[in-house]
């Protein structure tokens, strides 16, 4: 017997125009956490699809046990034991959670003695089961989609441990998760570790990484770089070999002067009695505004009914002293104001469209030839312009975006907004799921805004992103603002304390 339980040897795949994977190398060791590490592009992800039957290799080889196999697709996969838990979650929101859970090899039964038909009963049965081993406390009957982003995370996680795999490929799954539900996973990734299951650990989140792996692999630019014990690895040397140079400063320095009150926000209620209330806070022009909080403290939520996509029952939106009536997000566009999401690929990019689509798709008004036809030529400069400002890394314009890494993909999102010269920025989770490099790039890009004069609302569930970037950070919890932490004052300790303040 081998002493890996899977090898990837030799693994290389081009795209049209990129060479994503390079003669790369992996090899899993039975009951060992197996972290996976490079900056977005770096190709984490495609040797992840090669190995669960997403992609095919070009040239490599895949070996289990010693012995050569071929994985045809992702049931293949899971035949042989693989399974994955992918970054961007695919979830069918209108279905239940056991039916999710076991889509594909749903339990059966014979009705009248021959029809095969699904056996519900034993299928959330089974859920229920599976849900109090991983400790997860849902209804195996609830939709998915009445669930959070966590949640929904959970339950992907659930869903590849009841496939009783010998690997599991776990790609960023704590980027959606709170401290309790990372805890819960940690437990679950440590009895998967006593029963001997290899996994594959992608994670952005450096003491994730030097507390559950037992060994890191690196890659960069779709190359091998090696492979370390944990043990003997520091933040500053896996920051080192990812960006192939030394990053003395995790944050930009900034020269941005905070001026007067340009939006203000008094006292704003959800119509959903359970969600965001009166909310009172002011913007100041050029001003990075943090805003933390626990999971469920309502700030996406508070920032969606600001751009019009919630409905509110009472409150004023004030720009520069004047009423602003917005109650759609039309009526916030064109009123100055823009928000990056935090689901970059539920309500971000368009996958299908290119990336001169994606970029130019919300200012095309502004490109029409006696405001019927698109001068392509004016298009495509807005395009190219954004690309250069924005260092954006893609083959060429016409680029499917769904075919970029992650930090690539935001940047494509703030060049949109860029576009309609906006005012007002509110920026969700900006740098969620991307590496540390990609969000140098975007604490750059928020730092000139800034420094520009607009005036920044960044939502963060990191709380060295909040301390590192905000000019002042207003703290959430239940719904409520409990306090501001002056940038300059902000400790893990006083954010903490406002973000645990339930009434």
């Amino acid at each position: 017997m081998s002493e890996y339980v899977l090898e990837m040897t030799g693994v290389s795949k081009s795209f049209p125009g990129v060479k994503a994977l390079d003669n790369v190398q992996l090899k899993l060791r039975p009951g060992k956490v197996h972290a996976l590490m490079g900056e977005n592009g770096a190709g984490k992800s495609t040797l992840m699809k090669c190995m669960f039957g997403i992609y095919k290799m070009d040239e490599g080889q895949i070996l289990m046990d010693g012995q050569p196999v071929t994985i045809s697709d992702p049931m293949d996969a899971l035949t042989k034991g693989i399974a994955m838990v992918h970054q961007e979650l695919q979830p069918i929101p209108a279905r239940t959670v056991g039916e999710n859970i076991f889509l594909g090899r749903y339990p059966m039964k014979k009705a009248l003695g021959f029809i095969p038909v699904v056996d519900h009963k034993k299928m959330y049965a089974d859920t229920a089961e599976l849900l109090k081993k991983v400790r997860m406390n849902f209804d195996p009957k609830q939709k998915v989609g009445e669930l959070s982003v966590s949640q929904m995370q959970s339950v992907e996680i659930a869903k590849a441990v009841s496939a009783n795999c010998r690997v599991l490929i776990l790609d960023e799954p704590t980027s959606s998760l709170t401290a309790n539900e990372v805890e819960a996973l940690f437990r679950i990734i440590d009895d998967l570790r006593s029963e001997n299951v290899a996994i594959v650990y992608i994670s952005h989140k450096m003491d994730e990484i030097l507390r559950i792996s037992d060994e890191v692999t690196i890659m960069r630019d779709g190359k091998y770089i090696g492979t370390w014990d944990s043990k003997q690895l520091t933040t500053d040397m896996i920051i080192t070999q990812m960006v192939g140079r030394e990053m003395t400063n995790l944050y930009p320095p900034r020269s941005n002067q905070p001026g007067e009150v340009v939006f203000e926000v008094k006292d704003f209620t959800s119509i959903n009695p359970r969600s965001f209330r009166n909310v009172s806070f002011q913007l100041r022009k050029g001003e990075i505004l943090g805003v933390g909080g626990l999971v469920g403290a309502q700030r996406t939520e508070l920032m969606e009914g600001l751009f019009g996509i919630r409905s509110h029952t009472t409150g004023q939106i004030l720009y520069k002293g004047k009423e602003m009536n917005i109650s759609r997000p039309k009526d916030a566009i064109d009123q100055g104001v823009a928000m990056l999401t935090e689901d970059r690929r539920g309500s971000g990019i368009m996958g299908v469209l290119s990336v001169a689509d994606n970029i130019s798709i919300s200012s095309l008004n502004q490109y029409l030839d006696r405001g019927i036809a698109i001068n392509k030529k004016k298009v495509e400069a807005l395009v190219q312009d954004n690309v250069r400002k924005m260092n954006i890394k893609t083959p060429s314009s016409k680029t499917a975006i769904k075919s970029l890494s992650g930090g690539n993909q935001q940047k494509v999102l703030i060049g949109r907004w860029l576009a309609n010269s906006p005012d007002v920025f509110i920026l969700d989770e900006p740098t969620r799921g991307i590496d540390v490099g990609a969000k140098y790039e975007i604490y750059c890009i928020i730092a000139d805004l800034a420094k520009e004069g607009k005036s920044i609302i960044m939502i963060s569930s990191e709380m060295s992103e909040l301390i590192g970037m905000s000019d002042r950070i207003m703290v959430m919890c239940d719904g409520r603002v409990t306090g501001f932490v002056n940038g300059k004052d902000a400790t893990q300790e006083n954010i903490m304390a406002y973000a645990t303040q339930f009434e």
